[in-house]
């Protein structure tokens, strides 16, 4: 069993806390009930005015700020550790080193699964104690790692070996290492109704569909050059791919597996998230160092948003108001205001970003 501690700035405190007014923070307050003793007394003795700035100035010493969730999980590949960012502050919260070379990403109630690339295993990590509990053999080169909405199951890419590896997230066992045709598979994203994975491969121009029941490939899509990220549409309907040397982005439609749509990004499009409504759609463009938006109604580029160097992979907050995108080359995490389509900050973090989760 591998462990790490987690070094904290602030540490954090106790959850379901009530919020400081206009702080934005939670607060964990042991003597409220103290304090409200406290400020009825001197109300009968000092007066009401003064009684009520006692009983503030009680309740600031009593009350310890605490990290608000949800938190987002950067993976460093270079420099062998997670970065933690309150998405509330978009400050860093945290870090956990990994003792290797962290790469794909994925979030559960209370785990975090990453791929290592030296141990050629899928790493697990404690969410509430940050640290490494446990990890899962995979083979030669791991990269992306998702997990099914119902959180039961995970779905690693494994360059190496050229396959999917399909884990029992609960009980941390392979279930199934499925073989696919694309050559050094990146991602391997489950659809929201959990019936398919969708696999990108690095040295190919088309997209694998694995049936997850029989776990084995089932269909083959042909896109662009070089396939990475993919998103699907809430509804499972249609699934759109960014192809990095083609600099372009395809629309699929799910039941018959054809392209719908092709979009034109930046350069070098990259990675994909679907925002929750539906509504948009997030590419970020590694040779133009920024982040495309795309309607999914008209399947139309219709914001175009400056950030860091290299972008890669992205994720959103659950309300999707904003979206964090990990820089590679400039070590640090863009976050952007999805409402106004605009960049509010960088958030400096570890060498190689990889991606983000959040939760």
């Amino acid at each position: 069993m591998d462990r790490t501690r987690f070094h904290e700035f602030p540490p954090r405190g106790a959850a379901n806390a009530p919020h400081s007014p206009g702080s934005g923070r939670a607060f964990s307050c042991p003597s409220l009930s103290h304090t409200a003793r406290s400020g009825h007394t001197a109300r009968r003795t000092l007066g009401p005015l003064i009684a009520r700035v006692f009983a503030w100035l009680a309740l600031l010493s009593v009350c310890t700020p605490v990290n608000a969730e949800p938190f987002a999980y950067v993976p460093n590949e270079g420099s062998g550790t997670i970065s933690i960012i309150d998405t509330a502050t978009d400050a860093l919260a945290g870090e956990i080193a990994t003792g290797g070379r962290p790469r794909g990403v994925a979030i559960g109630s209370s785990a975090l699964y990453f791929t290592d690339l030296p141990s050629g295993s899928l790493k697990v990590a404690d969410v509430k104690t940050r640290s490494i509990v446990s990890q899962v053999p995979l083979g030669k080169s791991p990269e992306g790692v998702y997990i099914s909405r119902d959180g039961k199951l995970l779905a690693a890419a494994v360059e190496e070996s050229n396959s999917v590896a399909i884990v029992d997230a609960a009980a941390l066992r392979v279930l199934a290492n499925v073989p696919v045709t694309g050559k050094n598979p990146e991602h391997a994203v489950f659809s929201p109704d959990g019936a398919w994975i969708y696999v990108s491969a690095e040295d190919a121009d088309t997209v694998e569909v694995i049936d997850v029941a029989r776990r084995a490939q089932v269909g083959v899509i042909k896109v662009g050059q070089r396939p990475r990220g993919i998103a699907f549409t809430p509804d499972s309907r249609i699934a759109y791919i960014a192809c990095e040397v083609a600099s372009q982005v395809y629309a699929v439609d799910v039941a018959s597996r054809k392209v719908v749509a092709t979009i034109k990004p930046g350069e070098f499009s990259n990675g994909v998230v679907m925002h929750p409504s539906g509504r948009r759609v997030y590419v970020s463009n590694g040779r133009s160092g920024s982040v495309s938006v795309i309607d999914t109604a008209t399947n139309s580029v219709v914001a175009t948003i400056a950030v860091g160097q290299r972008p890669w992979n992205m994720a959103l907050t659950p309300d999707g108001r904003k979206l964090y995108v990990a820089n590679g080359r400039s070590n640090s995490v863009s976050v952007i205001d999805t409402v106004a389509d605009r960049k509010i900050t960088d958030v400096a973090v570890g060498n190689l970003p990889w991606g983000v989760v959040i939760r």
